[in-house]
């Protein structure tokens, strides 16, 4: 097993080699052709037999149509629950039209369906649903060495942004109830979707809780930075932008015009993303100069 840490844009993706080589989530679009090149100098002549995707937002998915490309013969497993989506390519409903971000199309061959066991590397892994972050992600657990595959539901320091509450859904349990699994399955090493491999899990599992009571006390303080999370996403693709493309952008952007009017509609819209763009160059996400915004 090969972990490929990648950045924010691209999330980690586990490659395992051997007979039926496979990859457990395959990053972002615009890293496609580094997605392909890593799993090539990773197998050598070894062909990639599958593709595994613990959830389908595009910075877990985009590589899939690269490698599909590369290998036509690899399968391709989806998360339960959007493969009518994926089948038909409905952009809107997998996401990528409300997040301003894209992600080329991709056929799939089978499903990851919780309950049952995948086997990556000659081991047997447990397939868990976990909601939260996402409505159809899975969890990957190998219980002889208590690893798991958290994908977005836990990181070191958090988890990804609850994707249902800006659509209107109450799925803030769903996130507590996914740790709650967590903390049954006691992983001793956790490889998240977004950075370094990880053994202290009690402690994490502490700091996502604090972070969760904290949304649900206040779900403006979720769809704020939900907001930033889609600005930064956006601003790691671009690089650079300069503010009147910035507020075109959002303008077009469904999740962000949508969680302007029911949070912070009190605001003009070029004034909140003014306030947005102020708080990423505060904390270093961003910087400008010379009228643009770059990625920092």
């Amino acid at each position: 097993m090969t972990v490929l840490e990648r950045g924010w844009l691209s999330a980690n993706g586990v490659l395992f080699a051997g007979p039926d080589a496979a990859l457990v989530d395959t990053g972002y679009w615009t890293h496609a052709e580094q997605t392909v090149d890593l799993v090539r100098m990773a197998l050598g002549a070894q062909p990639l037999a599958r593709i595994l995707n613990t959830h389908l937002h595009s910075d877990h998915c985009g590589g899939n149509a690269a490698l599909q490309a590369a290998w036509p013969q690899l399968q391709t497993y989806v998360a339960p629950g959007q493969a009518a989506q994926v089948r038909d390519w409905d952009a809107q409903a997998l996401g990528y039209g409300p997040t301003g971000q894209h992600c080329p199309r991709f056929r799939i061959d089978g499903l990851l369906v919780p309950g049952k066991e995948v086997s990556l590397g000659g081991r047997p892994w447990q397939i868990h649903a976990a909601p939260g972050h996402d409505t159809h992600s899975v969890l990957l657990f190998e219980p002889a060495a208590r690893l798991l595959i958290s994908a977005d539901a836990l990181w070191e320091k958090g988890f990804g942004v609850v994707f249902p509450e800006l659509d209107g859904e109450d799925a803030f349990a769903e996130v507590g109830a996914t740790l709650d699994l967590i903390e049954r399955l006691a992983p001793a090493t956790v490889i998240p979707g977004h950075g370094p491999i990880f053994s202290d899990v009690a402690n994490a599992l502490i700091t996502a809780r604090a972070r969760l009571n904290g949304f649900v006390q206040s779900p403006q303080r979720h769809a704020r930075h939900a907001a930033k999370v889609l600005i930064k996403f956006k601003l790691l693709e671009w690089q650079r932008i300069d503010q009147p493309a910035l507020l075109a952008w959002t303008e077009t952007t469904p999740y962000l015009a949508l969680l302007h009017a029911r949070y912070f509609a009190q605001d003009a819209l070029a004034d909140w993303l003014d306030d947005l763009v102020d708080e990423l160059v505060a904390v270093g996400a961003a910087r400008r100069g010379a009228g643009l915004l770059f990625n920092a």
